[in-house]
């Protein structure tokens, strides 16, 4: 009987060609699989950190009532709100003081709560009312107040409001001011400094021709409340584009 058309059992491959080929293409797909996982792990880790936020700063250009503003993108809080066109309102945030939108090297205020009080908070809308917060001192909020008015720091006068007002623990700030309206700002006091939030103080501005700026700080920069409403009106009309402009 010839021995050629069968091999013996030991003379069998220990690996056959196709389990090997079997094994490299596992292999290069589990590679695959890990460079994968390690770059959409990358991009899933900066869309997480970023959480909505962006570092762009093109300019988003918006048309709300009859004011026309174009706004750094990354000053835009929510991303919906970020694209060219008509708009009934924009949210915005920027860093205090340097009123600046999110960047990498202040990304922990917008990131992180515990430093958010270092952010302040802007809605742009088209006005609804005549008078600003300024402008309702003596027709509304006289009515309202509660007691005697009461010294308080930065050359701020505290004044307590009914509590059958609906303003829910506020009080009202006021401070003269030389050839303006008294500067108004209604805020919750925190017990403590460390108790203070993001949004203790709000106060609203009229600016163009009729957009109305209601904006939030924290109650820790009382102390520097004329500045940060120059610097907020700065902004806003810095960023006003006119018709002429918009229209070529």
């Amino acid at each position: 009987m010839s021995h050629s058309a069968v091999g013996h059992p030991g003379e069998q491959p220990l690996l056959s060609t196709r389990f090997l080929v079997r094994v490299t293409a596992t292999i290069a797909i589990l590679a695959l699989l890990t460079v994968a996982i390690s770059i959409a792990g990358r991009w899933f880790g900066r869309h997480i950190s970023l959480a909505g936020n962006t570092e762009s700063t093109v300019d988003i250009t918006l048309t709300i009532g009859r004011d026309t503003i174009a706004l750094p993108a990354n000053t835009i809080r929510f991303p919906s709100e970020r694209h060219d066109g008509g708009a009934e309102r924009v949210d915005l945030y920027l860093t205090w003081p340097q009123m600046q939108g999110y960047g990498k090297e202040t990304r922990e205020r917008f990131d992180d709560i515990a430093q958010s009080s270092g952010l302040i908070f802007l809605q742009i809308t088209q006005g609804t009312m005549s008078r600003d917060m300024s402008g309702r001192l003596e027709p509304i909020y006289a009515h309202l107040m509660d007691g005697a008015p009461e010294n308080f720091a930065h050359g701020l006068t505290l004044h307590r409001l009914r509590a059958d007002a609906g303003y829910n623990g506020e009080v009202l700030l006021t401070a003269p001011r030389a050839g303006a309206a008294d500067y108004v700002v209604r805020c919750v006091l925190p017990t403590s400094p460390e108790a203070a939030t993001s949004g203790d103080c709000q106060r609203d501005i009229k600016v163009g021709k009729d957009l109305s700026v209601l904006y939030r700080f924290s109650s820790t920069h009382l102390s520097d409340w004329d500045h940060i409403d120059a610097a907020i009106r700065t902004f806003v009309e810095s960023r006003l584009v006119s018709r002429s402009v918009t229209a070529r």
